[in-house]
């Protein structure tokens, strides 16, 4: 009998702070929950609301390998969805400079494309729980396919701490934090966000 294929994965707070602003801040146990469906199923993400300190919850953030692109439905709740490209170097990726970044604020109804090569991840800025479907495949076939499939690569994110800028709160409000161990930055686009130091 072949085993059945698991559709459920969490990101724990452990897990997320490799790429938070400040990881020694206190955090949900569990940031957010993935079910996994494929691009035929979908796939649902439902994010906690809150902070770890200053910065909203969030995604881990990946790129995508290869020429894969996607699209998220924002179905439920508030968020800022960050996009970045990384800067090219002889067919390699400065993992440290930035061709291209932009914030968009996402609420109900609206859809965000994220075209090849352009890494994205998802805040929730609301006070509810943000929940998102997108048409993302899943291989079942790959080592951890629900919690890190093998179509994305997480590793960049990593070695980075995070993407560009975090989203914070401030004064009440999402704003943009610049993340220091990022270079250069060449086209920024805040999305009618602030930036705070």
């Amino acid at each position: 009998m072949e085993k059945p294929e698991e559709h459920l994965a969490v990101r724990p707070h452990a897990k997320m702070m490799e790429v938070l602003k400040n990881p020694d801040a206190f955090g949900p146990p569990v940031h957010y929950y993935m079910i996994r469906g494929g691009s035929d199923r979908r796939n649902i993400t439902v994010w906690e609301p809150g902070k770890v300190g200053d910065e909203y919850i969030k995604t881990y953030g990946h790129y995508h390998i290869g020429q894969l692109d996607e699209t998220y439905w924002i179905l439920f709740g508030e968020g800022v969805v960050l996009q970045q490209k990384l800067v090219s170097e002889n067919g390699q990726a400065a993992v440290d400079r930035v061709e291209t970044f932009r914030a968009l604020p996402v609420k109900p109804g609206d859809s965000v494309y994220m075209s090849p090569g352009m890494g994205h991840l998802v805040a929730n800025t609301g006070n509810t729980y943000l929940v998102t479907a997108d048409d993302s495949p899943v291989n079942f076939g790959d080592l951890d396919p629900i919690a890190m499939p093998g179509h994305a690569d997480y590793e960049m994110v990593k070695q980075m701490h995070g993407f560009a800028y975090y989203v914070v709160e401030h004064d009440g409000k999402p704003a943009l934090a610049k993340n220091p161990l990022y270079k250069e930055v060449k086209s920024f686009d805040p999305g009618g966000l602030p930036l705070v130091g």
